[in-house]
Formats: structure tokens, sequence, C-alpha cells
């Protein structure tokens, strides 16, 4: 049985209309049966209509986008978005790239791209590893400022006024979970302190 061919185009903004229009052009003659279309950011917010997209395909459909930064956040993401496709028994295309995970090349070069992005990864986080043991070296690394445990005494000033959790979280704008880390690991011995 041969699955549905559908589409999905995105650009970041609704002044964007010409580069939405040439993607569903483009998905259009690519033989979409069906094309799911949307204006927001991929960073900032959900994409409801790439959800609905991914909801609709079936085992044997075809999902095509024009290129691979209109369906993913970063290459982590396109490949998390194609593997979940993939067991699903549906097969990526991305026109620009001229890749297809429905056949062996297109398989391969995705595989290639994993372990380049994984590749890419690792090298960032020697560098950093590097960049922290060198400033630590030269006294110039201190970590992250510790937000919450710098504000102990302050929860506990709250505390011992009668204040409970919740209302400290509100004055203070501490998480929760940082309320009560504070004071079961600061215990501090007084009378009517819980």
């Amino acid at each position: 049985m041969i699955g549905a061919t559908v589409g999905y185009a995105r650009t970041s903004t609704v002044e964007q209309d010409a580069g939405l229009q040439a993607q569903l052009d483009e998905l259009r003659a690519a033989g979409c049966d069906r094309v799911f279309a949307e204006q927001v950011s991929s960073v900032d917010v959900e994409r409801p209509k790439l959800q609905e997209a991914l909801a609709f395909l079936r085992d044997g459909d075809t999902f095509v986008v024009a290129r691979p930064d209109r369906l993913a956040r970063s290459t982590r993401d396109l490949l998390d978005i194609v593997d979940g496709l993939t067991a699903r028994g549906v097969a990526v295309k991305i026109l620009s790239m001229d890749l297809n995970t429905g056949n062996a090349t297109g398989r391969l070069i995705l595989t290639i791209l994993a372990g380049i992005a994984e590749f890419e990864r690792s090298l960032m986080l020697e560098r950093q590893r590097h960049g922290i043991a060198k400033a630590k070296a030269e006294g110039k690394y201190r970590g992250r400022a510790p937000t919450a445990r710098a504000r102990s005494t302050e929860v506990w000033t709250l505390k011992f006024e009668g204040y409970g959790v919740g209302q400290i979280v509100r004055r203070t704008g501490i998480s929760r979970a940082s309320v009560y880390r504070i004071l079961s690991k600061n215990r501090i011995p007084a009378k009517g302190v819980a």
C-alpha cells in the first residue's frame, strides 16, 4: 500500500509570506497530498501545525519539508524527529538536501549527519572543559553564583517571622524546591522553627 505524501512548511514571522509561499509551491511540486503550514518561530513557541502533521502521519507515508531548518531547531532535533518517524514507518524527504530516508542512501546520509552532530557536541564539551580548567588555573573561574543559597538568611528570616513556604517563594522569587533545600540543609535549631 502506498501512503500519503504530507508536507510541512514554516516561516518565523508573518512578514515572511513570500518564503512561506515558496515552500508551499515546492511541496506541491513534490507531490504532497496534504500540507501543514504555520508562521511561528521554531525556538520560542510550540509549533502546533508541526505537531498536527506528525500526529497525522501513518505507516507508509512520506513526510516532506523544503529545508531541514524549517522542520527542526538543531541537528539533534532533526535526528530525533526523523528517528521517531522512521520507527513509525514514515519516510522523511528533505528537498534541499535531496535526502529521502525511504532509501538506503538517505539513511546513510542521515547516519553520517548523526555522527557529525555527536562529534561536534563532543568537541564543544571538550573545549568547554579545557576553557574552564584554564580559567580555574588562572583564578578567573568561580562557576555559577549560587542564587538561592546566597539568600538563605533571607529565607530563614521569613521563616522565623512565621511565613509559610509558599509565601517565602512569592516574596523571594526562589523556587519552592530551593526553599525546602535551604530549610532542610541549613537546620537552625530554634524554638518554633519547623
